[in-house]
């Protein structure tokens, strides 16, 4: 089911993909370079309903507007704290998450939307070769449990990269876009379920504690 969402930023698109007697919601904002048809949202968006747990895409404004680039922070916050009232109305616990840039707007956010926790797929710890422009700070002020998972080869920061203490999942030989070659050791359709397998793994404890 899709839904559209006025947002001060222009309409934002919401995908629901609703759980039987579902425990959470967990709400998942796209990258600055694609949107909600990236592989690892897709995944996510298939596997867990099954677990218990609603998955909703959302589509930023920009993106639903057909534009090719993504506009500054601010503007990406303004607009899914606008979304996130629509995401609790079925009245449970909402999990924030995304992947990139998405990750980095579930963290800056967490804090004002109430979010019980964040997942950070492909968080971009710092652009390419420039690893002295940390974004570290972003994980550690989310003020929420913050498992994040990463690509073993990610140019935007590899899993040994973060800072001791991060809950992480690597997803072995995977770039920013959690492709894997050919040649891996273990393909990328099995490493892509291995990694949802944990993350709904994580929800479990999460929603248990």
């Amino acid at each position: 089911m899709s839904r559209t969402v006025h947002t001060p930023a222009g309409d934002a698109r919401i995908h629901w993909h609703a759980a039987d007697d579902a425990r959470a919601v967990l709400a998942l904002g796209h990258g600055a370079g694609g949107g909600i048809e990236a592989a690892d949202l897709a995944a996510l968006a298939a596997a867990l309903p099954a677990r218990g747990i609603t998955v909703v895409l959302v589509e930023q404004p920009w993106r639903v507007a057909g534009k090719k680039v993504a506009p500054a922070p601010r503007t990406l916050d303004l607009a899914w704290t606008a979304v996130w009232p629509t995401l609790t109305e079925p009245g449970l616990p909402v999990v924030a998450g995304g992947r990139s840039a998405g990750a980095r707007v579930a963290c800056r956010t967490a804090r004002e939307t109430g979010a019980r926790a964040v997942l950070a797929l492909s968080f971009p710890l710092h652009p390419p070769g420039r690893p002295e422009k940390t974004r570290v700070g972003e994980l550690r002020e989310a003020g929420v449990p913050v498992l994040v998972v990463q690509g073993g080869r990610d140019p935007f920061g590899r899993p040994a990269e973060f800072p001791s203490g991060t809950e992480i999942i690597e997803v072995p030989e995977a770039d920013h876009g959690m492709a894997v070659p050919k040649r891996a050791e273990i393909p990328g359709e099995k490493a892509l379920h291995t990694a949802t397998t944990q993350i709904a793994d994580w929800l479990d404890r999460l929603l248990a504690g």
